[in-house]
């Protein structure tokens, strides 16, 4: 039974015994690598599109492993996906001052927006901890994009 894959679900051991049903590994490579497909920092969209886009992907996705007993990957997953829709708005802005003036607008510390503008190519690493504090989950819930957790 543990080891085998069915209609995207595999099977393991809780520990009292329970066999539970977690999404299995092809399944979430295969989500991450359409996540990243609809997040496209150069696809030539509107965050709205893309937001938009994302929103009936992740929302098919989870109604169909609703059924999964992980809520700790659903976690992980969902955190991975904002870092990389934050990513994308950076990349969005282009340039330092276009992103210093949006964090402004966005209600940001001029501290806190002038280092993320000071490394406005690096969208990955700024999408972290710095952004966190702007584009905050009432950011991704106003572009419509569903948690998973």
């Amino acid at each position: 039974m543990f080891g085998r894959k069915f209609l995207g679900f595999s099977f393991w051991r809780g520990r009292d015994g329970a066999v539970k049903r977690r999404v299995a590994d092809k399944p979430l490579k295969a989500f991450k690598r359409r996540v990243r497909q609809l997040t496209r920092r150069s696809g030539g969209r509107s965050m709205a599109e893309m937001a938009e886009r994302l929103r009936v992907y992740v929302l098919g996705w989870k109604a169909y492993f609703r059924l999964a007993q992980t809520p700790r990957h659903f976690k992980e997953l969902e955190e991975w996906m904002r870092h990389r829709v934050r990513a994308t708005q950076l990349k969005h802005w282009k340039r330092g001052k276009t992103t210093y003036k949006a964090l402004l607008a966005k209600g940001a510390k001029p501290e806190v927006a002038r280092q993320v503008a000071a490394n406005s190519r690096r969208w990955w690493r700024n999408s972290g901890m710095l952004l966190n504090s702007v584009l905050t989950l009432r950011w991704m819930d106003a572009l419509r994009i569903p948690r998973l957790a």
